[in-house]
């Protein structure tokens, strides 16, 4: 599926314009293009500030919040290159802290797509490039880097030499690029590691981890896995260097317990930046992360058009792994009272395999289109939604579905599916990221 983004400045979107005419118009993997694209800018990847590269299937984003929030409390300028955006491009691109403004992206799009005529680099690995030429001429301490799609052939994965890597949860997603075998997404999550560098990842099954143990050692990195080089449990962290209590997440849900904790360890186990234990607890308590599991503001243009007693909630659950997560948390937030699904989402994904979760943790579903996106047609969510013992409704959009909720009064809303939806939800309740 090709990338996405439009954006109110004329000066931004005449170059998102000028990309669409330039690049192949979906996602392609590999590192030649991202590489020679790269040289004809002289090599911006070469010359960052110490890089913290993390992938994964679900949980990568949160690792990097929580690697951003605790390096930036121990006093760091911090450069964070994230994936998707929710609303606005510009959230792809944080320099020293602060999200880039419209004249400087597009001016670094424009030096870049200048020299990108002939490698047909598509719209990731174009944004990717104008990142990296930003943080080699922004002052900063470090950067936090999320992987696009997969790892080994993913545009990021040019970096010569991060100070960590990480590996967040995985699970099966975007099975047109990576296949459906755990064990094979494993390996290309895993083919991040570079030679010297520590990668710290969590527990995974038996024939996972053996997959990723042998990548690692292929690449000469230096594996350091959950279990082994470091292990958490019931919030305290240890390694060699010893314990370490950790606060509870600023992020909702168990999962993110895992979450912090390898943030922790991949802060623990490199020595290019110094980040003090103190910062650590501290960004953990500050992170935040849109769209996952993120209480929206009540009263607001959106949200003020329901009032549940706990809340309306906003969670990207776009594959089955997350939805498992979600529908974990979800109990302890409807408090086992009556609560309702608005869900949106993209035709490349498994709506069966999310909405078989997510039925068993409510009790309504409204579903709706994603705008701008080959979506899942709300009627066929509903109908499955229905074979699953659920009553459930379809409404044009998250507005109608919670007019739709306001006559039946749940005491939670969910809404789900899709981080394209996400992002039209927190633009039409006035939540933007900055």
């Amino acid at each position: 599926m090709p990338d996405f983004a439009i954006s109110a400045d004329p000066a931004v979107q005449a170059q998102f314009d000028r990309l669409v005419t330039l690049s192949p118009g979906a996602d392609i993997l590999g590192l030649d293009r991202i590489t020679r694209l790269l040289g004809r800018l002289g090599d911006p990847h070469m010359r960052l500030p110490p890089v913290f590269h993390v992938a994964g299937t679900n949980g990568k984003g949160s690792t990097c919040a929580y690697l951003r929030a605790a390096l930036e409390a121990a006093g760091l300028r911090v450069h964070v290159y994230a994936s998707p955006h929710l609303v606005r491009f510009n959230e792809r691109i944080r320099l020293a802290g602060t999200l880039i403004d419209d004249t400087a992206l597009a001016d670094l799009l424009r030096e870049v797509l200048d020299v990108a005529e002939g490698i047909g680099a598509s719209f990731f690995e174009i944004t990717t490039a104008a990142a990296f030429v930003a943080f080699a001429r922004t002052p900063a301490d470090a950067c936090v880097i999320e992987v696009g799609l997969g790892g080994r052939l993913d545009a990021t994965n040019v970096l010569p030499a991060p100070a960590a890597c990480g590996i967040a949860a995985l699970g099966i997603d975007h099975e047109a690029f990576l296949g459906s075998s755990l064990v094979g997404i494993a390996g290309e999550k895993a083919g991040i590691a570079k030679p010297g560098v520590p990668i710290v990842t969590l527990a995974y099954p038996p024939e996972i981890a053996a997959r990723v143990a042998e990548t690692v050692a292929v690449a000469g990195g230096v594996l350091v896995a959950r279990g082994d080089g470091w292990d958490v449990e019931g919030g305290r962290y240890r390694d060699a260097a010893g314990g370490l209590d950790l606060p509870e997440p600023a992020l909702a849900g168990r999962h993110q317990r895992d979450n912090l904790a390898l943030a922790t360890a991949m802060l623990r186990h490199q020595s290019a930046v110094h980040v003090p234990d103190a910062a650590i607890v501290a960004g953990g308590r500050a992170a935040h992360w849109p769209a996952r599991m993120q209480r929206l503001r009540p009263g607001g243009p959106l949200t003020g058009r329901v009032d549940p007693r706990h809340g309306v909630w906003l969670d990207g659950a776009h594959n089955e792994s997350a939805a498992i997560e979600v529908a974990r948390v979800w109990p302890g937030i409807a408090r086992g009272e009556r609560s309702a699904l608005v869900l949106g989402m993209l035709t490349n994904k498994d709506a069966g395999a999310v909405l078989r979760h997510l039925a068993e943790v409510v009790d309504h579903v409204v579903a709706v289109p994603v705008p701008g996106h080959a979506h899942h047609a709300p009627a066929d969510l509903a109908k499955v939604a229905r074979g699953l013992g659920l009553t459930a409704d379809v409404a044009t959009d998250p507005a109608a579905a919670l007019d739709l909720l306001a006559r039946s009064e749940p005491e939670a809303v969910l809404i789900a599916g899709s981080l394209y939806l996400a992002g039209t939800v927190l633009a039409a309740n006035d939540e933007v990221p900055v």
